[in-house]
Parts: C-alpha cells; sequence; structure tokens
C-alpha cells in the first residue's frame, strides 16, 4: 500500500527532524520545511522534499506544499511543529522578542493549516498535529508571552478539531515538557537559562524527542475514525 504525504514544520532539529525520520522510515514521503535548508538536506531521507521556508511566510509555505504534493500526491499528515522560545523576564523583554515569538508561534501555526485545510477538506480525510506545549497548559515563570503563543495553539486547535470533524479530519495537540532539543537556544535571558538548565538537571535531564516521535505515528496510524485530541508527555520526575 502506497503512504502518503507528512509535511514537517520545524523539520531541522528536535521533534520535527525525529518526526520527519519516523514517517520517513515507515515508508512516507516526507515535505521538510525550515530555514536551515543544508541541515534537512543532510538527513538523506528517501522520498523527501527539503525547502527553506519561513512559516511567516504564507505564499513560500503553500507554494512548498504545492510543490510536494504535485511530485508525491496529498498531504495526509501536517506536524505543524515550528516555533520558537524567548523566555525572559517579561518586565526587562526587549518586545521585539515578543512579536518574534507571537508571529512564529502563531501566525506560523495559521499558514500551514492554510496550506493543507482546504485539500484534506475536500478529500475527507487528514490528520494535523499541532505543537503546543506543557506551557499551554499552565503558566510558569518567564514564560508570559511563549505560553500565551501556546495557549492560543489549545484554542485554534479545539475551534479547528470541531470544525473539521464532519469532514473525518483529525487535529492532534501534542504538548511536551522538557525535551532534548535546541529549544535553549532561544532563550537570550541569561538568568532565565540558568534557572531553566537547573531545573532540567534536578529532574535528570529531558526526554528524546524520538518519544516524542513515536507517540506522533501512534496517533496518526489509528483508524480515521479514531482521534487522539491531545498527548501530554513529560519526563516522570517533571511534576509540573
Amino acid at each position: 500500500m502506497t503512504k502518503k504525504l507528512a509535511v514537517i514544520t520545524g523539520a531541522s532539529s528536535g521533534i520535527g527532524e525525529a518526526t520527519a525520520k519516523r514517517f520517513s522510515k515507515e515508508g512516507h514521503p516526507v515535505l521538510m520545511l525550515a530555514r536551515r535548508l543544508e541541515k534537512m538536506e543532510s538527513f538523506n531521507l528517501p522520498n523527501s522534499m527539503s525547502r527553506k521556508v519561513d512559516v511567516t511566510d504564507r505564499d513560500s509555505l503553500v507554494k512548498a506544499v504545492k510543490e510536494a504534493e504535485d511530485k508525491f500526491g496529498p498531504t495526509d499528515m501536517l506536524f505543524n511543529n515550528a516555533g520558537i522560545a524567548r523566555l525572559a523576564d517579561i518586565g526587562n523583554q526587549n518586545p521585539s522578542e515578543w512579536d518574534e515569538m507571537i508571529n512564529i508561534n502563531t501566525n506560523g501555526v495559521m499558514n500551514a493549516l492554510y496550506a493543507v485545510m482546504d485539500g484534506m477538506k475536500s478529500r475527507k480525510g487528514g490528520t494535523i498535529v499541532n505543537m503546543s506545549s506543557i506551557a499551554g497548559r499552565k503558566v510558569y515563570p518567564d514564560h508570559t508571552v511563549y505560553c500565551g503563543t501556546k495557549y492560543f495553539v489549545h484554542a485554534i486547535s479545539e475551534s479547528i478539531r470541531s470544525y473539521l470533524a464532519p469532514y473525518d479530519v483529525r487535529v492532534v495537540v501534542i504538548s511536551p515538557g522538557i525535551i532534548e532539543t535546541e529549544v535553549l537556544s532561544g532563550v537570550l535571558d541569561k538568568n532565565t537559562l540558568k534557572n531553566y538548565q537547573d531545573n532540567k538537571k534536578r529532574i535528570g535531564g529531558g526526554i528524546s524527542a524520538d518519544y516524542v516521535a513515536d507517540m506522533i505515528y501512534f496517533a496518526y496510524n489509528m483508524p480515521q475514525n479514531v482521534l487522539i485530541q491531545e498527548m501530554c508527555v513529560t519526563p516522570t520526575r517533571q511534576e509540573f
């Protein structure tokens, strides 16, 4: 049986990279989208396409998805993963960091949805996995705007899930806690970074992005009439 196209934003590292590799391993053609083209190309995944795309650029994102669909067929799975975490003391943070997070973490999510949603509706099938965070379920110190963007993902996902359900399109939210990814590279506030690293060390480190990719594939691989609406995953010692 021919496997269907998986589209992954933020595919150059972390959970995006792990998910691209997981779906490729299962025989799916994969479209990888991120700003680091060489990194994605270095994965050497079969039946894959890598495109340098900023998710805030709606036209470029739509163009890349169309190009992949022309080659591999319609998108059956979108992992709406691209995001950035500029964690900092809100009273001292440069507002340009707010703008960056809001633009990527909210507008970027909507742009990717826009690129695939109508096609999935018309075909009456598909799966959308939106990347949120445990910070979309509760608030943390120095996470103010980041939490806001992830609460946005939850709200949008609930609304779109209801909207797409009559078309048999599934909307899944994945809400990780501390995972071994490059997320800390986005933290420019030294005190916030130290506190995050200290907490991570206290609980014995984060968990592998591969486990999150396995969860995403498990949810996707359920029969189309079975929807795992949300998955929240943390290290066992991360008590909140």
